[in-house]
């Protein structure tokens, strides 16, 4: 049993288990009629980028015209509500342990039910340690503890370092976020021949995942793929 488990399972009883989202009771971080609510991706997906197609096809029109550094993107959820809500429970819970760490957990599960990306090692996607500090935790760290267990990768979250305080993604507009996290990143590794998974909350524009892929490419590593807990729709441009 994890150290996280054991956790939970201590808290479970001391005090019921509440849904994340609506309050009720339930036996794991969502009741059951929150979990059959939560928002799918639906039809057709690009392979590099996971947003949604019309029709199955090789890429999307923007990684047609701007090809990204990454590979492929899996997601196992839409970033809409009540999604939107259950990563905000993860993202600013740092008070509440156990709401953060079973948010983290659930998050991870889903994408462990849907198809598991090939690769050799598995990198969070850091935060600055201003916020870090500030937050006293990495929510894409969170997530990625148990998708390591569960395939049995290594978890690599030193190598990858953010080495400038930036602006939030979400406060800028899409043609401002490339420019925001350009020379943001910095690897400490050699990542040679090797598959990289890359974890993270949220993916939106892409261009953070961009950034840490080029970084990452730059460092040897053959293949980058974003295992995303949800896809938001792309912002307006």
């Amino acid at each position: 049993m994890t150290r996280q488990m054991r956790i939970l399972a201590f808290l479970d009883l001391l005090l019921p288990r509440s849904c994340l989202l609506c309050g009720g009771t339930a036996k794991e971080a969502l009741c059951v009629g929150c979990s059959v609510d939560l928002p799918l991706p639906e039809g057709a997906a690009c392979p590099r980028c996971a947003a949604p197609l019309a029709a199955p096809a090789p890429a999307c029109a923007d990684c047609l015209r701007h090809p990204p550094a990454f590979d492929a993107t899996q997601a196992a959820l839409r970033y809409t509500y009540p999604v939107d809500r259950l990563i905000q429970q993860l993202k600013f819970g740092g008070r509440h342990a156990f709401r953060r760490l079973a948010a983290a957990d659930f998050l991870a599960a889903r994408l462990l039910a849907g198809p598991h990306p090939a690769g050799d090692v598995i990198v969070p996607v850091p935060l600055s340690r201003q916020r870090l500090a500030g937050r006293g935790f990495n929510q894409a760290l969170e997530i990625a503890r148990p998708l390591a267990r569960a395939l049995h990768l290594p978890l690599d979250a030193a190598s990858l370092v953010r080495v400038r305080e930036t602006p939030a993604q979400s406060r800028l507009p899409w043609r401002a976020r490339r420019a925001n996290v350009r020379r943001v990143f910095e690897c400490r590794a050699d990542f040679s021949g090797k598959g990289v998974i890359v974890v993270d909350d949220v993916m939106t524009s892409g261009a953070t995942l961009d950034a840490v892929a080029r970084v990452l490419k730059d460092h040897g590593a053959a293949r980058v793929t974003n295992w995303i807990a949800a896809r938001a729709a792309r912002p307006a441009t």
